[in-house]
């Protein structure tokens, strides 16, 4: 049984409207459509159970729906609203199950006594053995309003599921939280509907739990229940690692056709896996690339090189058969079976992105733009604690860039603010030696840039720092680059920009995506669904921005993030990498992730009433901050209109007890590792609800769209973006160093990622980048029928 709102203010229903309602008990019938989406028959396990549904029909009990008054009070029901009659869904048994996923639409008739005043919910209740997608639920003709349209959007579970769900009349809005909240205990099922709270520790026995701790803070996640491992109970049991059924409340699950579109995309990239390493088999040099025409084969448009076996034609056929069936089944966009959409980078020229001008773009347009910070003095300087990891000032000079400024002297340009800093060290430094002893060979990075005239960035300087030889609390060895473009030296600048970017890369996926946009928004999407109704106006603002987060974290704890997943082979921390997040959680603040204020503390803007966001740019052409203020005022703008309507005064606010224990929860539970950092917001006024809310759409939105969906342009290309580096840059004397003199593409290949390592890099990037074929983008509606 679900609570379900109809409508409310959001629909323009006034209160005068409702109270000029007829007080006559007349009966009058009132007819309803319900649009769901049944099991679809390719689901196996429920091929029976949809025959039983069909018997349960024809015995008359099936789908059960009842009005909910939101202006009468039943006082035999504790004052809660009166009900009208159940009704039940009509011609069930009519309406055949398609082969894969798709909507039906019924009808129901209720008979509705006016006595019982204006309906504001329905409940519903499933007989049924198997459930169903409530997509939508509409009546016709009710007296006074007309046409009440509501978006459902809820997975509806046969009703012998719940031991202990409360009569219809009974279960209203405090019932329905207490069922969303559970009771903390036992293994969590598929047909529960709980919203709870849980340490990660399930990622693996041998990697530390994340969370309740000073040294390793992090944001809960969602509870699933699973049974302890004996040897240490304090880690949860982890599961087969290709079993995707983890426990998610139903109404997180993906959609079926978002399923279908993922496991596709898995099995294609399986697919050119598994192709590309049987054809290694006959290479002489298997696992590794031998050329950039070998990276280059594996995107559509390149056919390879004349030296390629015979044998592996065969090998093609039977890969694109067995592909194209499954592509045929589970596509919706007919992508090819064996080959990678050829990345942005390289489809106008194959070699630009090994330009200087395309690194500093990158930075402000690329896959990480929201690491870049204006560089207020010199020489960069550390954070780390001196009398642990010693002296961190960096080694670059002016000497080293002065020569690169334009005329200009390192203080004219500081004054200027013209230069800029990509930072990696002081995160990276204290797992460094811990990284490096793996078979990861890495450096932690800072990178200077100059922003010219013309506005672009122009690349300074690369330093790579090591731990000192004879302990950590005697700093670093430091090691200063700068651009040459011709013979050795060129080439050692690539090898320094690849270093630099492969610690982006790392702090990227760990940080700014993961951490920053599906590991902090979690416990919000907990703590909207554990205290707010679905009749709260803060729910139904916040709701259709929490699509499929705490999915996608149940499959990246079991498949990437997990001891050995897929991030911690093919990024370079490794096995540390979780880890290293949970330290830089530490300084993560709320109210720092709006954009403006995020702009402001990078110093990447100054304040000007003058300007439309009363921000001015210091980098004009900076697509990620242009864009990103255009979209962050809309929301704002949005939220406030729409805060400002339920909320004309802040005593309402204050007396809202909903909202009151929804930031409460999400506060001292869902990110109770940092619940007394002083910037949390009160939440005592408008000002207060508006800007959190805000920027927890921003988070869920748009900041994670600039992070994650343009990743494939440039990342999906691995030459220009590695994740993980496998040897030292090579010093004079050296075997290394001959072989870069005679084949520096060679050993700047066997210096990033390994072939089978870049293979499963592209195929996640792709996954990861493609929008689902049912996106709902800001801006749009998933059911335009719905009034304002």
């Amino acid at each position: 049984m679900c609570l379900v709102e109809v409508f409310g203010k959001c629909f323009g229903l006034e209160d005068d409207e409702k109270d000029n309602q007829n007080d006559q008990n007349k009966i009058i019938k009132i007819k309803g459509t319900v649009v769901l989406m049944k099991k679809n028959m390719m689901d196996v396990t429920d091929f029976f159970a949809s025959l039983l549904d069909h018997a349960h029909e024809l015995c008359g009990k099936g789908v059960c729906l009842q009005l909910i008054s939101s202006v009468n009070a039943d006082p035999e029901n504790e004052m809660r609203g009166k009900v009208t009659k159940e009704a039940y869904l009509e011609e069930w048994v009519k309406k055949s199950t398609s082969l894969t996923a798709g909507l039906s639409e019924f009808h129901v008739t209720f008979e509705w006594d006016e006595s019982v005043g204006m309906p504001g919910a329905f409940l519903i209740k499933n007989y049924h053995h198997s459930e169903f997608l409530l997509k939508t639920f509409t009546l016709e003709d009710v007296p006074g309003v007309g046409v009440v349209h509501s978006m459902c959007n809820s997975w509806v579970y046969p009703s012998k599921r719940y031991n202990n769900t409360p009569e219809p009349l009974r279960k209203y809005r405090e019932d329905e939280l207490k069922i969303l909240r559970g009771d903390g205990m036992g293994e969590l099922q598929a047909w529960d509907r709980v919203y709870d709270y849980a340490l990660y520790n399930d990622l693996g026995t041998n990697r530390p739990i994340l969370g309740n701790s000073t040294e390793l803070p992090y944001p809960q996640r969602g509870r699933t229940g699973r049974k302890p491992i004996r040897k240490d109970p304090s880690y949860e049991s982890q599961m087969f690692v290709l079993n995707l059924n983890i426990y998610v409340p139903r109404d997180e699950k993906f959609s079926q056709l978002k399923f279908s579109d993922f496991l596709a995309n898995s099995m294609k990239g399986l697919g050119q896996i598994f192709h590309r390493e049987i054809r290694a088999i006959f290479d002489k040099t298997p696992n590794e690339f031998d050329c950039f025409e070998d990276v280059h084969y594996l995107y559509e448009g390149y056919q390879g090189r004349v030296d390629q076996p015979a044998s592996s034609h065969s090998l093609n056929s039977c890969c694109c058969f067995s592909l194209e069936f499954v592509k045929e089944i589970f596509r919706s966009d007919g992508a090819h079976p064996l080959k990678f959409p050829k990345p942005g980078v390289i489809q106008a020229d194959e070699v630009s992105w090994r330009s200087d001008e395309e690194f500093g773009r990158e930075m402000l347009a690329g896959v990480n733009p929201v690491a870049i910070c204006l560089l207020q003095n010199f020489l960069p300087t550390s954070t780390l604690d001196p009398t642990l990891y010693g002296n961190h000032t960096s080694s670059i000079t002016k000497e080293h860039i002065e020569k690169n400024l334009n005329g200009l002297t390192v203080d004219e340009a500081l004054e200027k603010r013209k230069l800029f800093i990509l930072d990696h060290h002081d995160h990276l430094i204290p797992y460094l030696s811990r990284i490096n002893i793996t078979a990861t060979k890495t450096y932690a990075t800072r990178t200077l840039l100059l922003l010219q005239d013309d506005g672009t960035l122009k690349t300074l300087a690369i330093e790579l720092s090591l731990r000192h030889p004879d302990g950590e609390v005697y700093g670093v060895e430091n090691q200063v680059y700068t651009p040459a473009q011709e013979g050795v030296q060129g080439s050692i600048w690539q090898l320094a920009k690849a270093y630099a970017v492969v610690n982006d890369s790392g702090v990227h996926q760990l940080i700014s995506h993961w951490l920053y946009t599906h590991a902090v928004i979690e416990p919000f999407i907990i703590a909207t669904n554990r205290q707010l109704s679905v009749l709260h106006p803060i729910y139904k603002l916040l709701q259709p921005h929490f699509r499929d987060p705490m999915n996608i974290n149940a499959l990246a704890r079991q498949i990437l993030i997990c001891a050995d997943g897929f991030i911690e082979r093919c990024v370079f921390p490794g096995k540390f990498s979780m880890e290293l997040s949970a330290k830089i959680y530490k300084g993560w603040n709320f109210t720092a992730q709006a954009l403006p204020e995020s702009l402001l503390k990078r110093g990447i803007a100054v304040q000007d009433p003058s300007k439309p966001h009363g921000l001015r740019l210091l980098i004009e052409d900076y697509p990620f901050a242009v864009d990103g203020l255009e979209i962050w005022s809309a929301i704002h703008s949005w939220v406030l209109d729409y805060c400002s309507f339920y909320y004309p005064s802040d005593d309402l606010i204050q007396d809202d007890t909903e909202l009151q224990s929804w930031w409460e929860d999400m506060r001292t539970q869902g990110h109770g590792d940092l619940k007394d950092e002083p910037w949390w917001p009160k939440m005592q006024t408008l000002s207060e609800l508006t800007q959190s809310c805000t920027a927890i759409i921003w988070i869920s939105s748009a900041l994670h769209a600039a992070v994650n969906f343009g990743q494939y342009p440039y990342a999906g290309y691995l030459p220009n973006r590695p994740t993980t580096s496998r040897r030292f840059m090579p010093k004079i004397g050296t075997h290394e160093y001959e072989e870069l003199l005679k084949n520096p593409d060679l050993v700047f290949l066997q210096t990033i990622n390994s072939q089978l390592d870049t293979l499963l890099v592209i195929s996640l990037i792709e996954n990861l980048s493609k929008h689902s074929t049912d996106e709902v983008f800001l801006g749009q509606r998933e059911y335009p029928r719905v009034l304002d």
